[in-house]
C-alpha cells in the first residue's frame, strides 16, 4: 500500500490535491531524509520508529518550479495515523501494485498560454470516492514505476 494524504482547501499552493506526506525542508533538517520524517510526523502523526528508509528517487521539478526529493520508505505494521487538520484533509492507502499498472497511468496534454502542457493522472476508486491522484504526486509515481521496472 501507498500512503497518501489530500490538502485542506485553505493551504495557499496545491490546496485540495492528493499529495504524499511531506512537505518543505527547514534550516534544522540535515537532509531529504530528516525532512521527509519529520514532515510525515507533522502531517500525518507517523512515528519514525515505524519507518524503514529504502532511499531517494532523483529530484522531480513541478511546472511551478518545485524541487522535490521524493524518500522511499517501508511503514511497519502497527503505525498509528493522526492528521494534521490543518494540512489535512485525508489520509488513504492506494495499492502499490495499482499504482504500478501503466494502465492506470492516464496522459493529458493541453495547450495553454502558447505552450503544450502535459502532465499524468491515475484516477483510483476506493470504498469511500474517487482519488484524482495527478500532477507531481502522479509524476513521482510514475518515476518509481520507471526505476522498479529496470
Amino acid at each position: 500500500m501507498v500512503l497518501l494524504t489530500e490538502r485542506t482547501q485553505h493551504l495557499s499552493s496545491h490546496s485540495g490535491q492528493v499529495a504524499f506526506p511531506g512537505g518543505k525542508a527547514d534550516a534544522q533538517d540535515g537532509d531529504a531524509t530528516a525532512t521527509a520524517l519529520r514532515e510525515a510526523h507533522e502531517e500525518v502523526g507517523l512515528d519514525p520508529h515505524f519507518v524503514q528508509i529504502l532511499g531517494a528517487l532523483p529530484t522531480y521539478t513541478t511546472g511551478s518550479a518545485f524541487v522535490v526529493t521524493p524518500v522511499v520508505a517501508l511503514v511497519q505494521m502497527g503505525f498509528g495515523i493522526t492528521p494534521n487538520p490543518y494540512e489535512v484533509a485525508d489520509v488513504f492507502e492506494v495499492p502499490l501494485a495499482y499504482l504500478m499498472n501503466p494502465a492506470h497511468h492516464r496522459h493529458h496534454a493541453v495547450d495553454w498560454a502558447g505552450q503544450r502542457r502535459e502532465w499524468l493522472s491515475m484516477p483510483y476508486l476506493d470504498a469511500e470516492k474517487e482519488r484524482f491522484i495527478w500532477g507531481a504526486t502522479a509524476g513521482m509515481i510514475r518515476n518509481l514505476y520507471h526505476f522498479l521496472r529496470a
